[in-house]
């Protein structure tokens, strides 16, 4: 009866142990998730750094904030903003498209990324049909708003931004957003032997929203594209065109 009072004994300490340490494990991960969903939060929106080096947006020369930016880094090609969204971003490019998955402008590791322009594309955006990147952040940072367009009303209500390089600035007219996967062969496959015709007649066939703004196949067509879910292929991309 002792050693089995001493077995029970025991065994109940091990149990409140076990118990413990649970307990801890899921005060950690619990921590843990908070600190990295505030991290995601703060990296998608924290644009003071950024800010700084933002275009003039009143239609003036060459800024020299822009260029200070590309002096930082060299893969700086543009800054990109639509109007009434938090799309507000340079544009970097790098060797290959996961060069900026999880690295920031300032090529600090980060989980938000950069907003990118595709590697098979050329840096001053003089293809027929461009593409850029970016993170889906749930809390609208990154491209998080491109998901927004998918909403006839939201479409109608945010038509256009600006696309500003070194020496030139470019209005943004929006005029289609698509569901798609991330294995579509027309829409990922961008660079300087595109053919517009094929992607304007898909557009107007299958985008989720669309306006007539007149564009055709000379026209220079920018995509913006981003995750539907963290988990799935599912794409939503929100193409304009540049004037």
């Amino acid at each position: 009866m002792e050693l089995a009072g001493r077995m029970a004994w025991a065994g109940n300490r091990m149990l409140r142990v076990l118990a413990g340490i649970l307990i801890l494990m899921m005060l950690f991960f619990g921590g843990w998730s908070l600190w990295e969903n505030f991290q995601l939060g703060r990296e998608a929106f924290s644009k003071g750094r950024l800010l700084q080096y933002k275009p003039d947006t009143d239609g003036g020369e060459e800024t020299y904030s822009l260029k200070e930016l590309a002096k930082l880094n060299p893969d700086t090609r543009a800054w990109l903003t639509i109007e009434g969204t938090h799309i507000d971003y340079p544009v970097v490019q790098g060797e290959d498209d996961m060069e900026y998955i999880n690295t920031n402008v300032f090529g600090e590791f980060a989980l938000t990324g950069s907003i990118f322009l595709s590697c098979l594309n050329s840096p001053d955006f003089s293809d027929p049909y461009n593409l850029i990147y970016g993170h889906h952040m749930d809390n609208g940072g990154m491209f998080g708003d491109v998901m927004e367009f998918l909403d006839p009303e939201y479409f109608e209500e945010h038509s256009e931004g600006t696309l500003i390089l070194p020496g030139t600035r470019f209005r943004l007219v929006l005029f289609a957003c698509m569901e798609t996967d991330a294995y579509d062969p027309l829409v990922y496959h961008p660079g300087a032997e595109f053919q517009n015709e094929v992607l304007l007649e898909k557009l107007r066939e299958n985008a989720s929203v669309y306006r007539e703004i007149g564009v055709c196949a000379s026209d220079q067509i920018v995509g913006m594209s981003t995750c539907m879910d963290a988990q799935t292929d599912g794409r939503v991309v929100l193409f304009g065109k540049l004037e």
